[in-house]
Parts: structure tokens; sequence; C-alpha cells
């Protein structure tokens, strides 16, 4: 097996590089690429990737992400950019003769008016949330795109569904990157400024946080073992959902904050709750272990307080 990761140098790329170092395989290569490697939007450049690796395998993670008032600001962007990135990178597996192809999805992507908890089911069952449209459909399509791929020609690609993701190396941009992240640098800059930390929105929307580590061994086995084509969610349980409010708390605790913690409730929430259920992932798995959240962020917050310069941000 030769697998390519395409955005392989992210959160979740650095977390799939840590379970392939966990568990070396002498039948398996591991190819972690970039944007420097090329740009996946262009087809010649995508093709170009695929004829220098030839690789046997891929997960796909490559995509335009950002949190909830980056994606406000620019869903025709976001709709454009992981369409062309889809498209692309699951036509040239076909074209290579990929055995298996693995995209990462989000729960985001959910339909909007919804019961909870969602399941692998309702994915299509009406439209997603107003706030990231153009991300959502574009992420929707691979679904769609795998089963006709499947259907048409055979092939085996499938795709993962996680919940929130947080971890070292993540993008801890405090304007357009997601919430725990954002948080941690927030804290950094409050505490090393003498200021309160100003949180935006009230605190009380609800979500799941699975640690970047845990995702990487999960994605390596649904590449190793998954059998199906229809998308599997990867997540901690419904039990271990926490409100954003708590979130902050922990981040602030592992920070040893000891400031004012301001809740601006002039901006906006964004989705009350996504909750996800994860009974199909427990069926494969029933004894896999999650990190705790507040041992995650720990982790999270000494990762990046430690390598505050290099870290993207």
């Amino acid at each position: 097996m030769k697998a390519i990761v395409t955005g392989g140098t992210g959160l979740v790329g650095y977390g799939i590089r840590a379970a392939v170092e966990a568990d070396k395989r002498e039948d398996e290569e591991w190819v972690f690429l970039s944007s420097a490697d090329g740009d996946l939007t262009d087809m010649a450049q995508c093709e170009a990737i695929f004829a220098r690796h030839k690789p046997t395998h891929v997960i796909h993670l490559a995509a335009r992400v950002g949190g909830l008032f980056d994606n406000m600001s620019h869903n025709l962007d976001f709709l454009r950019q992981n369409m062309l990135l889809n498209m692309n990178v699951l036509e040239c597996c076909r074209k290579f003769e990929v055995k298996k192809c693995v995209s990462c999805l989000s729960t985001c992507i959910f339909p909007d008016k919804t019961t909870y908890p969602i399941d692998e089911t309702m994915l299509h069952n009406g439209p997603p949330h107003d706030s990231n449209f153009g991300y959502s459909f574009a992420k929707r399509m691979v679904d769609v795109f795998d089963r006709a791929y499947h259907e048409q020609h055979g092939c085996h690609f499938t795709s993962v569904i996680p919940t929130n993701i947080y971890g070292p190396h993540d993008n801890f941009n405090i304007q357009g990157g997601h919430v725990i992240p954002g948080l941690i640098h927030k804290v950094y800059k409050a505490k090393t400024q003498g200021e309160a930390l100003t949180c935006w929105g009230s605190g009380s929307p609800l979500r799941q946080f699975v640690f970047s580590e845990d995702l990487g061994r999960l994605m390596v086995w649904t590449l190793r073992e998954y059998p199906e084509i229809d998308p599997i969610i990867l997540s901690v349980g419904e039990e271990d959902e926490v409100s954003i409010r708590d979130v902050v708390h922990m981040v602030a605790r592992a920070a040893d904050f000891q400031g004012d913690i301001v809740f601006d409730t002039t901006k906006a929430d964004g989705q009350f709750k996504k909750t996800a259920n994860n009974a199909k992932l427990r069926k494969y798995l029933p004894d896999f272990k999650f990190t705790p959240i507040e041992e995650g962020i720990k982790k999270s917050v000494k990762w990046f307080f430690d390598n505050y310069d290099s870290a993207r941000k």
C-alpha cells in the first residue's frame, strides 16, 4: 500500500502521522502532501501529483476550511474551491486506479432543521445552516460522487464525518479559525497582555469535540478496514457533548488564566447543536478509547504555548 494524504500538513494530517508512527507496518508507505506540492483545484497539477506518487490509497483532507464568521462572509469561495478540489482528487483516483479513497466531511453539512442525534442516513434530508451553505453543499457532494463512482466504475470511495476537531498543529487564527484553537490563542493574548478573555456569543451552543490524534487513528482504521461506501461518523458519544461555555473555562484552566471572562452576546452563536450518533462506529469499534476533552485541551494549550512563534495563527 502506498497512501497519499492530501492536506497532510494540517491538523488531521498530523493526527494521522502520529497514528501511523504508533502502528508502523512494513508493507505501507505514507506520503503527506501540502499545498506546496501543487494546487489541487488545477486538474493538470492534480494529475501531476498522482503521476509522481502513484498511490494505491488516498486520504483526502485538502479543503478550504474556516470558522463561523469566515464561512458567513465567503460562501461562494468555499463552494467553488471545495468543489474543484473534490472533483479533481476523486477523478484522479479513478484515472490512476486507486484502490480506496477516504474523504473527510463534517457534521456541519447536515440539515439545519432535523431531529437529534443525527446519523449517516440523514445527510441529505434538507438544506444545511445558512451560515455555511457553500462549504456544506460542496462537502455533501463528496458522498454523491462516492456513490456515483462506485455505481459506474466500481470504485471504493467512501467518506468519514468527524465532529469538531482540535489538537496540536491546528490553525489558531482568532478571526477565521475554529472554536478551540481560536480560544487558545485568545487566552494566550489575554494572559500575556493582562486583559479580560472576551468570547464571541453566549457560550450556550453544544458541541462534540474529537482530539486530532484520536481522529488520526480512526482515519487510518477507515482506510485499512472500513468496508462500506456509505459514510461513517467519527465522534465521541452524545454523552460527551459540552457547551462552548464549558470549553472556554477548560481552556482558561489549562492556561492558568486568572483574569475575567466575558461573553459578547452581540455576536452570533451559529447553530445551537449538531449532536451526532456514533452507533455505527461503535458497531465496528466498541472498545475504542477517546481522549477526554479536558486532557486533550491541556495538551493543545501546552503545544500552542510551547510553539507560539511557529504555530499557524
